[in-house]
C-alpha cells in the first residue's frame, strides 16, 4: 500500500512537472509576423509573390491594405498599404530569407530584372561568408533590404 501511495505522488509529480513545463513553454514570447509598410500594395505583393515565391496566406481585414504571406511554419509577412512616400533603408537593416540554391536565385533575379550585391555592394556579385554561406542582397520596391543565403539552419 505504501509503495503504491509512494508510485502514484510520483508519477501525478512527474506528471504535474511535465503540465507546468509546457504550460511554460507556452507562455514564451515567440516570434510571429513581420510588417511592412508599403507604397504600391499590388507592386510589392508582387515581388514577394513571383520574385521570392513565397505563398500568400489569408488575411483577416479584407479592406484591400494588407497581403499576408507565409515565411514559415506559423510566421507571416505582412505588407501594410499605407505609406506615403518610398524612403532609403539602410542594408544592416534586413530580412533574411534563405534558399536551396543560389543559382536558381540568380537566374531568377536576373529573369525580373532586380539587381543584387555582395556585401561589399559590387553588383551582380555573390558573395561568401568566412562559414562557407553564399550571400547576396536585394532590395524590394520599397527599398527595404532582404538578404538572400543558402544557410540550412537545423531545426
Amino acid at each position: 500500500m505504501k509503495q503504491s501511495i509512494i508510485r502514484y505522488t510520483l508519477t501525478a509529480a512527474c506528471l504535474l512537472g511535465c503540465a507546468a513545463q509546457n504550460f511554460a513553454q507556452e507562455k514564451k514570447t515567440a516570434f510571429n509576423h513581420v510588417a511592412l509598410s508599403v507604397y504600391d500594395l499590388q507592386k510589392s505583393a508582387s515581388f514577394y509573390e513571383h520574385v521570392l515565391q513565397l505563398d500568400t496566406i489569408p488575411e483577416p481585414f479584407k479592406i484591400g491594405k494588407h497581403k499576408w504571406f507565409e515565411i514559415g511554419p506559423g510566421l507571416a509577412l505582412h505588407l501594410v498599404n499605407d505609406a506615403t512616400e518610398i524612403i532609403e533603408h539602410r542594408r544592416n537593416t534586413h530580412v533574411c530569407f534563405s534558399v536551396a540554391s543560389m543559382d536558381e536565385i540568380v537566374a531568377r533575379l536576373n529573369k525580373f530584372g532586380v539587381v543584387y550585391y555582395n556585401v561589399q555592394q559590387e553588383v551582380g556579385k555573390v558573395g561568401t561568408r568566412v562559414d562557407g554561406v553564399k550571400q547576396l542582397y536585394i532590395q524590394d520596391p520599397d527599398g527595404y533590404w532582404i538578404e538572400i543565403n543558402n544557410e540550412r539552419m537545423e531545426r
